[in-house]
């Protein structure tokens, strides 16, 4: 075995096989069923956040919230993970069928959606596990993109270019200087504040 694995070694070398670690194959594990490629790309990403059982944990702790429907949880954690990570149905609607497997939950059919509420089986786990619920949220959390929204990229353009072209035209009185001074400093207050 150690031969084969030293020729396919040597013949491989420098080339991209869909093997899970070699390659492609680690670009299609790291997008997973969600969207947390780009931002998430180095040691941090949410992929590794997100470690077996977490998720069925979170959509417990989501269902505990209030009674859900899948598209709903799915939407809840988009909200959690701040746009960067939203699971796939594929991946959510299987935890909810294993978790109403488990008596964990229950589901109603409200027309054509399910919507699924914790029982005290599931209240119950979920009290059990609140340490790894609270330490899941806080990676979550930790992991959310730094990046300033577009809007605020616009405000801050718009600010710099407002600054560029009063002060690059003619001379300005004191008066006008000192209430810029102090506008800019009001806001950069009122920013600490928030």
């Amino acid at each position: 075995m150690r031969l084969f694995n030293d020729l396919k070694e040597r013949h491989c070398e420098g080339r991209r096989f869909a093997h899970p670690g070699h390659g492609f194959g680690d670009r299609h594990e790291r997008r997973g069923g969600g969207r947390f490629g780009g931002r998430f790309g180095g040691p941090g990403r949410l992929a590794r956040l997100l470690e077996h059982g977490d998720l069925k944990m979170l959509i417990l702790h989501l269902i505990q919230e209030k009674p859900r429907h899948g598209y709903e949880i799915i939407k809840a954690i988009e909200d959690l993970a701040g746009g960067a990570y939203a699971p796939s149905p594929g991946v959510v609607y299987p935890t909810l069928t294993l978790l109403e497997d488990l008596g964990q939950v229950t589901s109603t059919t409200e027309g054509a959606r399910k919507s699924f509420s914790i029982t005290e089986a599931g209240s119950q786990a979920l009290a059990e596990q609140q340490g790894e619920v609270n330490a899941i949220l806080a990676r979550i959390a930790a992991a959310q993109p730094h990046e300033p929204t577009p809007a605020l990229i616009r405000a801050t353009e718009n600010l710099k270019t407002a600054l560029r072209l009063k002060l690059s035209g003619k001379a300005m009185a004191a008066e006008t200087v000192r209430r810029i001074a102090d506008l800019l400093d009001e806001v950069a207050r009122k920013i600490e504040d928030l």
